[in-house]
């Protein structure tokens, strides 16, 4: 990349071995479930999640959407957090084309939910209320600067949920940058879940895909809803073959874009202007003082004219995701950047 991209992990290109599996990948149709890359790629997923069965979707949005719809009838209520990327950034798509109510609750500094107000908002039996169905988690949580979520909290809320007849799903977007830095295996944070869905198109490289995990019932039932989301591919073994090496070679390598985070920290807490807390992953979240030289604005367009590109989104603040594309040269020539801007 000649632009340093920081805005995020979806930014990157796939690399020159994804590339070439790509080019030499085995295909077949997808939809009659003829393609042996993708059910390969379905294979090794399921078996990382420590699940039954896998489903390679185009995008993680559809495979929250797809999870969503499988789990929750017409009217039915899901919890999740109030920052949530289902709730925030998923166009309204559970109650636009599922009819599900969200039941939201405030995400925690720490990403959680409170265990005692997901109790206490799963409804009773009452015909004036709707159905609580299920409670949805995020992890890593993209709102709360990347931070992952414990497999001891998320076992917690799988006790709730069977309890109470409930389902779990864990976005997990990110689920194995929350595992590399918790230094255990995804499949032990998502093993009290019925269903988790996870990128392959961010910090694993992959140009394309998701892949969303659960029981086989499960599954059947969710290949289904695909289709009829428009998410049945074809020779679709093209994209699986980098999904895979994203999960054969891409996974371990993330801990060089969380040292990389935590180095861009470091460097810009130095410059009095901004204000950053220490990432738990790849994503840095920081605000600018009230008495920095530049607007937001000024500071994303000048460091845009240097070849530094960041987020911005207002009340929110600066977002900065590191990835495979952003060696460290690249974390130098950025606090440079910077730097320039602020203190020159």
């Amino acid at each position: 990349m000649n632009t340093i991209d920081l805005r995020s992990d979806t930014v990157t290109w796939p690399t020159p071995e994804m590339r070439e599996a790509m080019a030499r990948a085995e295909v077949g149709d997808d939809v009659y479930g003829e393609d042996p890359t993708v059910n390969r790629l379905q294979e090794l997923a399921a078996q990382r999640m420590g699940k039954e069965a896998g489903l390679f979707v185009p995008s993680g949005a559809m495979g929250n959407l797809a999870a969503l719809l499988t789990h929750c009838n017409r009217g039915d209520e899901a919890i999740l957090g109030d920052l949530s990327h289902p709730y925030l950034y998923e166009g309204g798509a559970m109650s636009a084309l599922g009819g599900i109510q969200p039941r939201t609750l405030a995400n925690q500094v720490d990403g959680t939910i409170d265990l005692g107000e997901i109790e206490l908002a799963i409804r009773g039996d009452d015909v004036h209320y709707p159905i609580t169905r299920l409670i949805a988690l995020e992890n890593t949580h993209n709102r709360r600067n990347g931070v992952p979520l414990s497999a001891e909290y998320i076992q917690s809320v799988g006790n709730l949920a069977k309890q109470h007849g409930l389902m779990l799903h864990i976005d997990g977007a990110r689920i194995f940058n929350a595992a590399v830095a918790l230094g255990i295996p995804a499949s032990k944070l998502v093993a009290a879940a019925n269903s988790v869905t996870f990128c392959l198109s961010k910090g694993l490289c992959a140009p394309v895909g998701s892949v969303l995990c659960g029981s086989h019932e499960f599954i059947h039932k969710a290949t289904r809803v695909r289709k009829q989301l428009g998410g049945g591919m074809r020779q679709a073994g093209i994209l699986a073959a980098a999904g895979i090496i994203s999960l054969e070679k891409m996974v371990d390598r993330l801990a060089e874009d969380h040292t990389r985070a935590k180095a861009l920290a470091e460097g810009l807490s130095e410059i009095s202007s901004l204000e950053v807390p220490e990432p738990a992953t790849n994503i840095i979240r920081f605000q600018m003082a009230e008495d920095a030289k530049v607007t937001p604005e000024e500071l994303t367009s000048k460091l845009n004219d240097q070849g530094v590109r960041i987020g911005y989104g207002g009340y929110w603040g600066f977002r900065a995701v590191t990835h495979y594309w952003i060696d460290d040269a690249a974390v130098e020539k950025t606090l440079a950047a910077f730097h320039k801007v602020l203190t020159d």
